[in-house]
């Protein structure tokens, strides 16, 4: 079975921890099913400049055409981005790139099928490539793509051509499919493959305070852990305002962004600002002793298809947070892992204080918050994707 997995959110030599649930998906894949050969097509904006004051554009300037990122060759065509106006032409400028790669690919290896992840603009640029090589494609939904481009009708016009050609559509959680079906997608064209967590990365601790002294961070009350892309959609600002009602308790954030001196800034603002430590974007090593340190994990985001970071958490034994968004609330099933709430001040508060209480009445066992995260284990979602694309090829 000769696949070729595209996605514009996948890892490069200078960005690696950018779409890292594809690679984490992908990797699983081929090692659980060792008749999937398969081969990465990541397209990356065209940029000229490396120097880091233009900002995260900067990253793509020197990102090899080719590399090898753990054993699977990747390939990076460059497609042109037009700042603010370029929405509507971003999916031909990426089709044209990524076609005169995979006429390449599908000469040295024929290729039986395309993996496909984001429905926009990947997916709509994949849908074009597919259709002139007559290779069958998938697509898998992850968050914005279905919960925030339809809301443009243009957009919505090329997503629902998508729709119409792709041999199988994933999402995953139930949330994206549910609005997919609303979109005029049948159900049966759909299946839900939920990501998984690495429980071999993502270990679980009973001393949180050892873990502080490993990390030379001992803390004196509730140690509140944030992980995320620094910008407004990821709620950072709410969990800091929260903090002033808190007065006990530290916050460290996890992640770089363009934000990070508005939120600074703001912690100053609010005087917690001895109380809120950036630790900048960490390895999933390093972010698993973070978590294992914790006494929980917050995550204020306004949007989410499947938020890794919850389920990366309660395999590392520590509870959340986390507004009740998309398939946020298919995470945090019951009061045993976390505690779901709206996203306002107030509410994240009286979450983080419930938990609070909870843990100082040991009313919370970090053991079964791992347990219940070891029900997502990589197997069953590769087998289920295995079974979507041997059907597909049957066909």
């Amino acid at each position: 079975m000769n696949i070729v997995t595209i996605s514009t959110l996948f890892p490069n030599c200078n960005d690696p921890k950018h779409g890292i649930f594809i690679q984490t998906r992908l990797r699983h894949l081929i090692q659980d099913f060792p008749d999937v050969n398969a081969r990465v097509i990541a397209p990356v904006p065209w940029f000229p400049f490396s120097n880091k004051r233009f900002g995260e554009y900067a990253k793509y300037a020197n990102v090899p055409y080719r590399e090898i990122i753990a054993g699977v060759e990747v390939f990076h065509p460059k497609y042109l981005v037009i700042p603010k106006i370029g929405m509507y032409l971003t999916p031909r400028f990426m089709a044209f790139s990524m076609l005169r790669c995979l006429k390449r690919l599908n000469k040295t290896n024929k290729i039986d099928l395309i993996d496909g992840h984001y429905f926009y603009p990947d997916g709509v640029a994949i849908s074009s490539c597919a259709q002139k090589l007559d290779i069958p494609f998938t697509c898998t939904a992850r968050g914005t793509d279905i919960n925030l481009v339809p809301k443009y009708p243009k957009a919505l016009k090329m997503l629902k051509k998508v729709f119409s050609k792709a041999a199988n559509m994933m999402t995953v959680c139930q949330a994206l499919k549910d609005e997919m079906i609303t979109l005029g997608v049948k159900p049966e064209r759909i299946d839900v493959l939920r990501n998984g967590v690495d429980l071999t990365i993502f270990s679980a601790s009973n001393n949180e305070e050892q873990c502080q002294l490993k990390l030379n961070k001992k803390i004196d009350g509730p140690l509140l852990l944030s992980v995320g892309w620094l910008i407004e959609r990821k709620g950072h600002h709410l969990i800091i305002e929260a903090l002033t009602n808190i007065p006990s308790a530290t916050l460290v954030i996890a992640g770089d962004g363009p934000d990070l001196t508005k939120l600074m800034q703001l912690a100053q603002k609010y005087k917690v600002e001895d109380r809120v430590q950036f630790i900048g974007a960490v390895n999933q090593k390093c972010l698993n002793e973070w978590m294992q340190a914790a006494d929980m994990l917050i995550l204020a985001s306004s949007r989410e298809g499947w938020a890794n970071v919850l389920l990366e958490s309660m395999a590392s034994g520590t509870p959340v947070v986390a507004t009740k968004v998309w398939g946020t609330p298919e995470i945090v099933q019951n009061d045993d892992v976390g505690v779901l709430v709206e996203r306002t001040v107030n509410d994240i508060t009286a979450g983080i204080n419930n938990l609070i209480t909870r843990i100082s009445n040991n009313q919370l066992d970090r053991k079964l918050v791992r347990q219940f995260a070891e029900q997502f284990d990589w197997h069953t979602i590769s087998a289920a994707q295995h079974r979507i694309f041997k059907a597909i090829l049957k066909k």
